[in-house]
């Protein structure tokens, strides 16, 4: 990771960030691929230009080559999406120390997604605390869910990250953790 650069990703990085999210998105893994982690949310050149027009893509390269991503974005724009619109009906159920959890206070993390030949390195800390100086000054509160088969992630996110479980839900077959994160805290 000689050459590694972290940036808020432009419109010239689309080409990039589709072709990692190719490669791990979990509708293009085999079960066993599975087992290394997944990414579950497709995305849209269309999706993708209003994400970095807003902000809210942020990535690691290494020689100009896309090997990480890391979204962040409000709940409007991913309440398009079934899951996200139900995960909002359940801020009312959720405690998160002195946050009031809303829309408005908090935003979703994610998906992340890191090339595998990058992974057990400290990338997503790298990564993760370039996005939260960038975020912290627009929420306080950062959301995000885990499906409960993706242990990698779940891991990652609890021990590395220090994120904390405040709940879990069932959507589509699916049982997923609920997990949240103070945005003033850096990661360590």
């Amino acid at each position: 990771m000689n050459n590694l650069q972290l940036q808020v990703a432009k419109l010239s990085d689309i080409d990039g960030v589709l072709a990692l999210q190719k490669l791990y998105l979990v509708s293009n893994l085999t079960e066993e691929e599975k087992k290394a982690g997944f990414v579950t949310t497709p995305f849209s050149v269309e999706q993708l230009s209003f994400v970095i027009n807003n902000e809210g893509l942020f990535l690691a390269k290494d020689s100009d080559k896309v090997i990480a991503y890391i979204f962040a974005e409000s709940w409007d724009f991913f309440s398009q999406y079934p899951i996200f619109e139900y995960m909002i009906t359940l801020f009312p159920k959720l405690s998160f120390l002195d946050f009031e959890i809303t829309t408005t206070s908090s935003f979703q993390y994610g998906p992340i997604c890191i090339d595998k030949k990058y992974r057990g390195q400290g990338l997503i800390n790298t990564l993760f605390e370039f996005m939260r100086i960038h975020i912290v000054k627009r929420y306080p509160l950062s959301l995000t869910f885990i499906n409960k088969n993706n242990i990698p992630s779940t891991k990652a996110h609890t021990e590395k990250l220090k994120w904390t479980i405040i709940g879990d839900f069932e959507f589509n077959n699916n049982a997923y953790f609920i997990l949240g994160y103070d945005m003033k805290v850096p990661v360590v």
